[in-house]
């Protein structure tokens, strides 16, 4: 064998299935020799789930257990599944389909339309966006390009999440999403685009899993063919599943339980595009008998950079952080994190770019290192510092600030402006340079404040705040300064960040940085607007912010630098702070004490049958915080004095529906739930079952009996008498399958 053959580009294949498992820990070989029933793993950032799930895979097939064309691996991204696909490969289980969820639906799509359809598949739509457009002008709605992209997102939101144009409105007041425009408009626009995509007979990329969906469950024979196919499933990133997807697996799934999911509740960060961990924070729930095992060995990080990822989920909130997992280092200590406080936001940019060289002339390579950052907006900075530092870079997931669409235009209306101004009765009166580029702007898009909500609109609307900042500080440096000067110093600014880059330093969002790693990372412009963001109102919202920086600690393996500034401009008032994320981890912070360990903190394997050791974390009130010890106060999560947040129309329509269940059973009505628990529920309008097992008093055996009653109640349903007097004992999955069978039969229409 040549030396080439041995290297690490072509690596040796296991020579036995118990080769296989070498270099495994233990829990990725309990993992890996888990090949039967239902199996979940909680799997912490760097603690290697991809090796686990994949030596799991080539273990099974290596050992004669799994054959390699019935296993089907879903993971979310191209990039993720070619990676699978290739480790298979390297361990001898080539034959094995590693594949998105979109993926493996098209391909069965095209393969059964003929046969439950007939014909040709309808044409999948490329540029979706057309259509809205369309859409939008029949129902003579004016949109621009960041209006379409938001709204074309809303309709994407919604097809995942399986709510309809009509019910749009309301699904968006539910979950309290805000939406980029009126709720109605929105769900006229949809309603037209998915009659205007009929009417063309093409379908979308959200099409393919509702009209695969359709197919498998409206004809059995079908179904029974795809499972005949596929006998075994693993889903990576099972946090990120989505409503829609999870009903395609449990169809593909059907009655068996040869499932193994993997995730991390804790890298939730993508919950805008419909994404939900109730999935895999409720699979133990659903599978009663499922193996769990937990890995925390951290392979990527060194210890520092770990304990303060840790840190930051020490104080987390939420269903989520409840099943957080406290991870623990496996390398060789480095450097302690570096917590750095600037006067302004180009003293912060141009000193990261100065470490960021030292780094470099270390020893370490350019693109090793990376600078994160909450919004695409906060870019520019960065990448003038580091061209004035003479420091190669790329963005990554973004567009360079001055090749963004908003900002090329934006030079285009100043270009003219600082041509023809003499003659523009729009800049008449206006002396001073950056009211003139405010107004110059105000025709492109730009306002004094910003538009409500994330979205492409508010991305357009940073881009241009940042010129107009841009222009406040060139006039500070340049008093007489006009708008010609300020054109000449964006092209100069625009050629210098335009040359070409072999290997540089990676500049990305937080969310683009998701599955990446460096050696080096710089967390940067972490302020409270930004870390959290501005629009992040919800105790929700606030958590996934939480999460996000965390996924951010995570991408370091060794140099870990995390800063902000007190002001935006040299000189200005110091009036930021920094993010709340980092009090009592930064030098000098508040400290505040952590909460208990959470009950996914600690490694290992749970059988099936063994009981669930959970540590004990103190109850507090919801409303003060106070400790709670009175076992009433306990169900209802607050203080008998503090307010309360009764529905109490609710709380009467649970009252009755209870007397009729305890009626219709001959059972006491505290049998069905307590005077206490039904108040907790009243309060809490749980949405869904991971919100309503989470109250007091509602335990697994009573969710799967009254569990669809109660949410059709907190929805806002009449249960008739037969509803509630005659129920299934597992109504919920009843009641899920006749609104699958709606929505494929409205499916299979299109």
């Amino acid at each position: 064998m040549t030396a080439a053959t041995r290297s690490t580009l072509f690596p040796q294949v296991p020579d036995s299935a118990d080769a296989v498992l070498d270099g495994l820990d233990p829990e990725q070989r309990e993992v890996a020799t888990a090949l039967h029933g239902p199996v979940c793993v909680l799997a912490g950032a760097g603690t290697g789930k991809t090796r686990a799930i994949t030596h799991r895979i080539a273990y099974g097939v290596r050992a004669g257990i799994l054959q390699p064309a019935s296993v089907l691996a879903v993971t979310f991204t191209n990039r993720a599944a070619g990676e699978m696909r290739g480790r298979l490969r390297q361990l001898g289980a080539g034959g094995v389909q590693a594949r998105t969820f979109h993926s493996a639906a098209l391909r069965q799509l095209q393969y059964f339309w003929p046969k439950a359809v007939g014909g040709d598949v309808p044409r999948l739509i490329e540029r979706k966006v057309q259509f809205v457009a369309e859409a939008a002008a029949r129902c003579r709605v004016r949109l621009d390009r960041n209006e379409l992209r938001d709204v074309t997102g809303e309709i994407e939101w919604s097809k995942v999440t399986q709510t309809v144009p009509e019910d749009y409105p309301a699904a968006v007041a539910k979950v309290g999403r805000e939406a980029p425009r009126d709720p109605a408009e929105i769900g006229r626009i949809y309603a037209t685009y998915e009659q205007l995509k009929r009417d063309r007979g093409v379908i979308d990329f959200e099409d393919v899993l509702l009209l695969t969906v359709g197919v498998i469950q409206d004809r059995h024979d079908i179904a029974e063919t795809v499972r005949g196919q596929y006998q075994h499933f693993v889903v990576d990133e099972y946090q990120d599943v989505s409503p829609l997807q999870q009903r395609l697996l449990d169809l593909w799934v059907g009655d068996r339980n040869n499932l193994c999911v993997v995730g991390d509740a804790s890298q939730t960060i993508y919950s805008f595009t419909g994404a939900t961990p109730d999935h895999l924070l409720n699979f133990r729930n659903r599978h009663p008998d499922a193996t769990v095992v937990k890995l925390i060995r951290d392979y990527r990080s060194t210890p520092q950079v770990v304990n303060l990822a840790n840190g930051v989920l020490a104080h987390a909130r939420g269903r989520a952080a409840e099943h957080r997992l406290e991870l623990v280092s496996q390398r060789e200590p480095g450097p302690e994190p570096a917590f750095t406080e600037y006067g302004d936001e180009p003293a912060e940019a141009e000193g990261t770019a100065r470490r960021v060289r030292d780094l470099i002339a270390s020893g370490v390579p350019a693109s090793e290192i990376a600078i994160l950052f909450r919004a695409n907006s906060q870019s520019a900075v960065y990448e003038g510092a580091l061209a004035d530092a003479g420091v190669p870079y790329q963005l990554r997931g973004a567009e360079r600030f001055f090749e963004r669409t908003e900002v090329r235009e934006a030079g285009a209306a100043l270009r003219g402006a600082a041509r023809f101004g003499a003659n523009d009765a729009l800049l008449d009166d206006i002396v001073d340079l950056p009211s003139q580029v405010r107004a110059v702007l105000s025709t492109k898009g730009w306002t004094p404040e910003p538009p409500a909500g994330a979205g492409a609109a508010r991305d357009r609307w940073e881009s241009l705040a940042a010129l107009v900042r841009l222009a406040e500080d060139f006039v500070r440096a340049k008093a007489d300064a006009t708008l010609a000067d300020l054109v000449a110093e964006l092209d100069e600014r625009a050629n210098a960040q335009h040359a070409p880059t072999v290997e540089g330093v990676t500049l990305a969002s937080l969310h683009a940085a998701k599955g990446l790693e460096w050696d080096a990372v710089f967390l940067v412009g972490l302020t409270e607007g930004m870390m959290p963001i501005a629009y992040a109102k919800t105790d929700e919202q606030i958590e996934e912010e939480r999460r996000l920086l965390y996924v951010g600690v995570t991408r370091a393996r060794r140099h870990l630098a995390l800063s902000w500034s007190l002001s935006r401009t040299p000189g200005g008032r110091a009036t930021r702070r920094a993010s709340r994320f980092l009090n009592g981890l930064r030098p000098g912070s508040a400290t505040r004490r952590p909460e208990a360990a959470s009950t996914g903190g600690t490694g290992g394997v749970e059988r099936p049958g063994a009981p669930v050791r959970k540590r004990r974390v103190p109850a507090r009130c919801r409303v003060c915080g106070r400790t709670l010890t009175d076992a009433g106060e306990m169900k209802l999560m607050r203080c008998e004095d503090c307010p309360s947040e009764l529905d109490e129309a609710l709380y009467a329509r649970l009252h009755d529906w209870r007397a009729e269940r305890a009626k219709g059973l001959g059972q006491p009505a505290y049998c069905i739930f307590t005077d206490k628990t039904l108040l907790a529920i009243a309060e809490a309008v749980p949405e869904n079952e991971g919100q309503l097992a989470g109250i007091s008093g509602v335990g697994v055996r009573k969710l799967g009996r009254f569990g669809a009653d109660v949410l059709a109640l907190c929805g806002g349903e009449e249960l008739t008498h037969t509803d509630a007097a005659d129920a299934p004992e597992h109504p919920s999955a009843e009641r899920g399958a006749d609104a699958s069978k709606k929505s494929s039969e409205d499916s299979a229409k299109k």
